[in-house]
């Protein structure tokens, strides 16, 4: 029995290795355009294992030659993303800088707070699993810390990049200027803004959290999985924001609140009409 153990566990522990090196390669790369290549990788991978269990030795003996040269291509090509997806990774943890000090996320309610009472439009993209790479390389790179004066300054009307939207990545601001998508759901009202377009756009492909102030009300809406909710007044907002983010909270609960808080809003609304 022992030496049955004993031959099973160097297996097991270079699979369990090999795993968590590929894991954290994909984890490492989430959210660039090296992704797509490294999935390719993958399935070339696979097919290979497939022709060397049916000795299929020609298509061996090209993908052999394939992969040499491929994985030296790959690190050229997408050297500057793997270099970039390195200095994250090695600055901060994905949250521990935005949520768990609290200091961060106070400063972007704060500075939503402000910008609300001021009818300062605002959009404000946070990224969460899916990588926002791409959206984030569309706009002025910034990789700054967090403050409320920060957020306000770069949504002051008199700004040049106040129309785009502000990322954040990893407890920092990435980027400002930002274009993301418009959403094409035709049940969307008219009436709704372009900020509002776009946030609901974002997060119909990523699992991102999106921040609007109207500019011509002021209100602070939420949008996460393409469903907005408008009028979060502080408390409200700060009782999402934290739902949605912190690693205590069930998953799911942050969209279960918004819900909640949609369905009284509109009952609220209900309730004035004439």
């Amino acid at each position: 029995m022992m030496e049955m153990l004993a031959s099973l566990w160097r297996p097991g522990l270079e699979i369990l290795l090999i795993w968590a090196v590929v894991y954290w390669l994909f984890r490492l790369i989430q959210g660039t355009q090296a992704v797509q290549v490294f999935l390719g990788l993958v399935l070339f991978a696979m097919i290979f294992q497939v022709a060397k269990i049916f000795q299929l030795n020609t298509i061996v003996w090209v993908f052999t030659k394939l992969f040499a040269f491929g994985m030296i291509a790959f690190l050229i090509l997408f050297q500057p993303e793997l270099r970039r997806a390195l200095e994250r990774i090695g600055r901060t943890t994905i949250w521990s800088g935005f949520l768990q000090r609290g200091g961060l996320f106070d400063e972007v309610i704060d500075a939503c707070e402000a910008m609300s009472r001021e009818k300062t439009g605002a959009l404000i993209a946070i990224e969460r699993e899916v990588g926002l790479k791409n959206f984030i390389e569309t706009g002025v790179i910034l990789n700054a810390q967090i403050s409320e004066a920060l957020v306000r300054s770069i949504f002051w009307k008199g700004s040049p990049l106040h129309d785009g939207a502000m990322i954040i990545q990893g407890g920092r601001i990435a980027s400002c200027g930002s274009l993301l998508p418009l959403t094409q759901n035709p049940q969307i009202s008219k009436t709704m803004g372009t900020r509002h377009r776009a946030a609901i756009g974002l997060t119909e492909e990523t699992d991102a959290v999106c921040i609007v102030v109207s500019e011509e009300t002021g209100r602070v809406s939420v949008c996460v999985y393409g469903k907005l909710t408008q009028n979060l007044e502080g408390e409200n907002l700060r009782r999402v924001l934290k739902s949605l983010f912190v690693a205590e909270v069930p998953k799911g609960l942050g969209y279960k609140i918004l819900k909640s808080l949609r369905i009284n809003l509109d009952k609220q609304t209900d309730s004035n009409e004439p």
